[in-house]
C-alpha cells in the first residue's frame, strides 16, 4: 500500500490527530489523546512499519497469516502488532485498512463515556 494511502486511511478516522512525541521519523495517530497507530518513515515516501492496536486473537491470527507482522515492536505484544511494509506488498490494501480500522475502533471503545458522546458528536 502507497504511503499516501496509509496516511489517508489513518487521517480520515474520526477526531484523528497526528503528532511527532518521539522525532521526526515516527509518526502517531491519536484519537482522543488515545494512540491508535505508530508509524515509521524510512524517508518521505516509504514506511518501515506500523504498530497498531490489535485484539489478541486478531492480533496471533494476523501473525499466522502474515510473515510481515510481528508482535509489536517496544508495545504490548498482546495487544499490538507491528507490520512491515515491503515492495511486493505481500499485505493487501483490504487487510491493512482493516487492520487500521480495527485498531481505531479498540481504542474507541475503551474511552469514557463522556469522550465517546464527543466522539459522535464530531461525526455529524
Amino acid at each position: 500500500m502507497k504511503i499516501q494511502n496509509v496516511l489517508k486511511v489513518l487521517e480520515n478516522q474520526t477526531a484523528s490527530i497526528l503528532e511527532y512525541p518521539f522525532g521526526d521519523d515516527v509518526m502517531v495517530y491519536k484519537v482522543m489523546n488515545k494512540m491508535f497507530a505508530l508509524v515509521g518513515i524510512k524517508d518521505n515516501s516509504h514506511l518501515n512499519g506500523m504498530n497498531l492496536k490489535c485484539d489478541p486473537d486478531d492480533a496471533l491470527a494476523y501473525r499466522d497469516i502474515y510473515e510481515n507482522v510481528i508482535p509489536g515492536y517496544h508495545m504490548n505484544k498482546k495487544h499490538w502488532n507491528t507490520v512491515y511494509f515491503d515492495k511486493d506488498d505481500s499485505i493487501s490494501d483490504e487487510a491493512i485498512v482493516e487492520m487500521i480500522e480495527e485498531s481505531y475502533n479498540l481504542v474507541v471503545s475503551k474511552l469514557t463515556k463522556k469522550q465517546k458522546l464527543e466522539l459522535e458528536a464530531m461525526k455529524r
